[in-house]
């Protein structure tokens, strides 16, 4: 599949742009850590002319205030990954044809297989490997969408 083709890129958020642990802190309050290469990811492949939204099982304000940084749309508290997926290429008048999916884990598995094209981190579940059109380089926060530029770029 010909990336020129991809119009919008769906990504999960834990384990994909983070590294999959949480920090909690005695007030309950959540941190994550992120790696500074993704945004830089994410902003060249606004350049490219690419829509990017994050889907995320979690509902958790690191990932709104994350998103917000980012400037991309971000649907959060999500339990059926794949009817959100139909929903945003419906409503922005896109086909699952032109979607690429960067999943980690067995939640991402169904809209996955929505999807033209599907990237995982290197430390992803074994099932999303093995459906997985690329497994990168990178494991979850360190670096996926940065590498998933690069690729963008050379292919």
């Amino acid at each position: 599949m010909s990336m020129k083709k991809i119009d919008l890129i769906c990504y999960d958020f834990d384990g994909v742009m983070t590294d999959n642990i949480a920090y909690i802190d005695e007030n309950g309050r959540e941190m994550v850590k992120i790696n500074r290469s993704d945004g830089l990811g994410v902003s060249e492949i606004k350049q490219l002319g690419l829509k990017q939204i994050i889907i995320s099982t979690e509902k958790n304000p690191v990932v709104g205030q994350r998103s917000k940084k980012l400037g991309l749309t971000c649907l959060q508290g999500i339990s059926d990954k794949t009817y959100a997926l139909k929903r945003c290429c419906q409503k922005n008048n896109i086909s699952l044809d032109e979607v690429a999916y960067v999943g980690n884990d067995i939640n991402d598995l169904e809209a996955m297989k929505l999807a033209s094209i599907t990237f995982c981190p290197a430390d992803a579940h074994k099932s999303i490997k093995k459906i997985s059109d690329h497994v990168l380089k990178s494991k979850g926060g360190q670096g996926v969408v940065r590498e998933i530029f690069d690729y963008l770029i050379n292919n």
